[in-house]
């Protein structure tokens, strides 16, 4: 029952046996009615359908955009990219930072070169003017190769790029689609998942709780995060900004750790008290 207070809000009072008391006494009447077994099994069947429903939910889900995304990239997406970046386009690099790093190589290569023209061993019968043509001869050869296969390696990275960003943004629009296709069963899917994790124990549960929330906002998460980021980077071709890097690592981890923090508080304590108690147990 509930009472109407002055401020318009509404209070429930206390009844003289708790509610878990009752609702149990309801269970255990309903196993007394006769038919049970019949609705026992259209639950079963029910719940059945409802696991299923779900599970091939989440494998057209998974399966259908990596699919779009695997053979997409090979058969349509990488030869269209490449065929207008060759012909379209005359520079070899997509960014300054790809751009560096090439050079960076040739210099690398350059010294190490210089070094084996160096200690490379003479006949007896050559003169030191044959040597050091032999040398310097040897010397812009290998750099003419060198500097060959960076140029082709630095532009299938380009287009390597350019494949990615296009393909993962058709398989992030093909799951959308899918999701808005598949309503119905995606509430399936949400009420299957929820279960599947409410059906944990506390200790479970406070356990995957604080393994994510030392990965994503602990104190050694700030590497990963920076790792994250720069395989992102070179995974869609963008520029390496360590600026942008570092404020990123300073300031998203902490926006989620207060989110993490706001949701134990507003919804976790008032599903799963225990579980709250079990999880700060647990940090102490």
């Amino acid at each position: 029952m509930k009472k109407k207070i002055n401020s318009g809000k509404f209070i429930e009072k206390i009844a003289l046996i708790p509610r878990s008391i009752l609702r149990t006494f309801g269970r255990f009447r309903l196993q007394l009615l006769p038919g049970i077994e019949d609705l026992v099994l259209k639950e079963f069947r029910i719940s059945r359908y409802q696991s299923l429903v779900a599970l091939k939910s989440l494998l057209l889900l998974l399966i259908l955009p990596l699919f779009l995304n695997s053979f997409g990239k090979q058969l349509f997406i990488r030869p269209t990219i490449e065929y207008f970046w060759n012909k379209q386009q005359n520079d070899i690099f997509l960014n300054s930072s790809q751009e560096k790093r090439a050079y960076h190589q040739i210099d690398n290569f350059q010294e190490k070169l210089y070094f084996e023209s160096l200690i490379m061993p003479a006949s007896n019968v050559m003169g030191e003017d044959t040597l050091l043509k032999d040398n310097s001869h040897f010397f812009e050869k290998e750099m003419q190769k060198k500097i060959a296969n960076l140029a082709i390696q630095s532009n299938n990275e380009s287009i390597d790029a350019l494949t990615n960003f296009v393909s993962d943004f058709l398989s992030l629009f093909s799951f959308w689609i899918f999701s808005i296709l598949m309503k119905a069963q995606m509430i399936i899917l949400k009420s299957f998942l929820i279960e599947f994790l409410y059906s944990f124990g506390d200790t479970t549960k406070s356990f995957l709780l604080l393994f994510f929330t030392d990965l994503l906002v602990g104190f050694h998460s700030s590497h990963g995060w920076e790792v994250l980021l720069e395989r992102i980077m070179n995974h869609f071709g963008f520029p390496e900004n360590e600026d942008f890097v570092f404020l990123f690592v300073a300031t998203f981890p902490v926006l989620l750790d207060t989110v993490i923090k706001y949701w134990i508080f507003r919804y976790l304590n008032r599903i799963s008290p225990s579980t709250v108690a079990t999880y700060h147990t647990m940090i102490e």
